[in-house]
Parts: C-alpha cells; structure tokens; sequence
C-alpha cells in the first residue's frame, strides 16, 4: 500500500500563494489575473503524464534526521532536489472565477499542493490548495466506505458480510495458483516449486480451490518461498 496511486479531489484558490502552500498559511502574494475555464483546462494537460516536482518545506521528507517542516517554522529553507512523480490524470469538477475543483489521480510521492502551486504559476497568478479529500487508495474507494452509523445499524452478519476479503489490499501483486502438494508444504513453511512461473518480487498465494494462502516470492532457485502465510481459524 505504501507504493498505491491515489486519487484526490482538490479545492484550488486562484490568485495568492501562501507560505506553507495551503489554508493554513499565511497569504505571501496576491493578483488581479484574469483566468478563463478554456484557459484552465488547456493548463491542467500539461501537468499530465511524468511531471517534476519540488517537495514542499512543509513536508514531513527528512533532512538529516528531521522533518522538513521543521526547518520550515525555524525559517531554514533546504533546497530539495526535483522528484518525477506520475499524474494519470486531471478532471476539472467545477470552476468560478478564483476557484476550482479537480480530481487528481497520481503515483506515490505526488504533493498536490505543489501541483495546485504549479499550476497557479503556469496561469501567471499564483495558486494555493484551500481543501483536500482523499478518494481512493489503490482499489479502496471513499464512495464504497461505510461510515460507523451505517456499522452500527447492521447486524454481525451483515457487518462480516461488508468486509472486504483479506487479499483485497494485495491486487497488484501477481497471482499464483498452486497445487495440491505445493500448498501442503508451503503451509508447513517449506519453499516449493510450481512449474511455469518465473516473476520477481511478491506474489499472491492461492490454493487450487481459490483460497488465499499469502504472500510469498520466488528465490533464485526456481521455487516459491512463504513470506507471510495466513492462518485460518476453523
């Protein structure tokens, strides 16, 4: 999950900056430039795809062991070296005048209050991120979360019935179905061999029948070697 893209919706107020790059700065410059819709949206393409980016003073990034928000309300400013980070994509939700919305979906490492700072500066009058909501993780979607009053209405079988299964958090990795013997002794913790694989890094485990059995990668040698298994309570 640490590597997941995430997707964002952004309130972005149009002509100031602000010390720390959001609400809770303090106003450092203000303009009077005028900034159309067809204008915003012809800006917001160019800040797709692989894009450079500078990570914020108030960050929690460290520098010799400490965070970079640190130095920042000491008034020390390090200089940071650019980062690549990947916007999939930009959608404009809403626009009025000195405002707008947009809904970023980004690689791990994105500041958008650095892109909402970006793009203020590529319209010629500056930018600051009034507002963030979080909208998904990887395949966990904001709009298919129960809140705890909707919990607490259901019964025990239905709150089982609204978990998601325990590999759920795992759908990135490649899947790999093992047979009946391999997964006998991958259960005792031995590493086993499964004819036809060969992929790098972690996989996901299953037996023949589709159960989850957890994590494991492929050694040198050919054979799959348990990570970490789950334990299932009968």
């Amino acid at each position: 999950m640490l590597n997941a893209d995430t997707t964002y919706r952004a309130l972005v107020n149009l002509r100031a900056t602000t010390t720390t790059g959001d609400a809770e700065g303090a106003i450092l410059t203000t303009a009077k430039v005028s900034v159309t819709e067809p204008a915003l949206k012809e800006t917001l393409k160019h800040f797709q795809g692989a894009i450079q980016q500078i990570p914020p003073m108030y960050s929690a990034l460290k520098h010799q062991g400490k965070a970079l928000y640190e130095y920042a309300r000491n008034g020390i400013n390090i200089e940071r070296p650019p980062r690549t980070v990947t916007i999939y994509s930009i959608e404009l939700i809403s626009f009025k005048e000195d405002q707008f919305e947009i809904d970023v979906s980004c690689s791990k490492g994105t500041y958008i209050r650095t892109l909402s700072e970006d793009i203020g500066n590529a319209l010629g009058c500056g930018a600051y991120m009034a507002g963030l909501r979080r909208l998904a993780t990887a395949q966990f979607m904001l709009d298919k979360a129960f809140r705890l009053e909707q919990l607490g209405a259901m019964n025990a079988e239905e709150r089982d019935q609204s978990l998601l299964p325990v590999d759920a958090i795992l759908e990135s990795l490649p899947k790999v179905s093992l047979d009946d013997t391999a997964t006998h002794f991958l259960l005792q913790g031995q590493a086993v061999w499964q004819s036809g694989i060969n992929l790098a890094g972690f996989l996901r485990l299953y037996s023949e029948n589709g159960d989850f059995l957890g994590i494991g990668e492929q050694a040198d040698d050919g054979k799959i070697a348990p990570k970490r298994l789950v334990t299932t309570k009968q």
